[in-house]
This record gives C-alpha cells, sequence and structure tokens, in this order.
C-alpha cells in the first residue's frame, strides 16, 4: 500500500492598505436623556478642493419609513462639504452611531502626498455639535486636537 502526504495550504484574508489610523473618542455624558451623536468623517486639501468621506455614523432604519437621514443635515459643515449629495447607505462608509469610547478607522491608502485637515464633526439630539479639524501633510505626519463636549480627542497615527 502506497501512502502519500498531504500538504495544507491555509488562505489568509489579507486586510486593506491603510495610510493610518484615525481614533475617534466619543466622550461619555452625564445628561439625563441621552442619544448616540451623528458623526461625519472627512477629508480634504488644506488648498481647498473636494472633500472626501471617511466615515459616516447615523441612526439608519433599513427597511423602516423613515431611513435615519432626516437629521444628517445637523452635521452642518460636513452637509455643505458634499454630504448633501452622498447617496446613503455608501458601502464602506456609513454605519450605525457608536456608543462612548474610542473609535478606530483606517486613513485611507490611496491617499496622495499632500497636506490634508481632517475633519471630524459631530450632532447630538438634545446635545449640541462639534466639529474638530486636524490639519495633517501625508504620508506622514501625525495630528491631533479635542473637543469640549460632543467629542473627545481626535488622533491621527501614520503608519
Amino acid at each position: 500500500m502506497r501512502l502519500s502526504s498531504l500538504a495544507l495550504v491555509g488562505t489568509a484574508i489579507a486586510a486593506p492598505a491603510t495610510a493610518g489610523t484615525i481614533n475617534v473618542t466619543i466622550p461619555a455624558q452625564s445628561v439625563a436623556e441621552y442619544h448616540r451623536p451623528y458623526v461625519a468623517i472627512w477629508l480634504e486639501p488644506a488648498a481647498g478642493g473636494p472633500a472626501r468621506t471617511l466615515a459616516l455614523w447615523y441612526n439608519g432604519k433599513p427597511g423602516g419609513k423613515e431611513p435615519g437621514t432626516k437629521w444628517l443635515p445637523e452635521l452642518r459643515a460636513w452637509w455643505r462639504k458634499g454630504g448633501s449629495s452622498l447617496a446613503l447607505p455608501a458601502n464602506g462608509v456609513s454605519g450605525a452611531t457608536r456608543a462612548p469610547g474610542t473609535h478606530a478607522i483606517p486613513l485611507p491608502a490611496d491617499l496622495k502626498p499632500g497636506a490634508y485637515i481632517l475633519n471630524v464633526e459631530a450632532a447630538r439630539e438634545t446635545g449640541g455639535r462639534e466639529l474638530v479639524r486636524v490639519p495633517f501633510t501625508a504620508p506622514a505626519d501625525a495630528g491631533r486636537a479635542a473637543g469640549t463636549h460632543e467629542l473627545g480627542s481626535v488622533t491621527l497615527t501614520p503608519r
């Protein structure tokens, strides 16, 4: 009888390439009626130009009567920079609102070298609105800024 050996070949699932990580902290609020904030995260060239939405966290209700987009114009800066023309839900961009804590999203690997502004805007029902801007130069700059109420620290760490 002839025996043969069997080699197992594993397949690896490659993670999408990133140029770094953006960490956004949503602080816990000590209020009677708390609603998770809607948050928009986008990049724009420092010299001006079209914005690129990286993440949009809102209360989408798939199949529901109201798709959850009614309050997106409250993210005023993002809405004016191109949010009003974004078809939702946007694959890889839109998602549910997030609980208080620190949340990481990837900085796109296809980001061309240059000066940018990372924008993080939050708006909360029965709460406030806040915009945090972090200027940086791709591909190697790190950046940090902090909000005062609706947003905590926003950090950008290159790979």
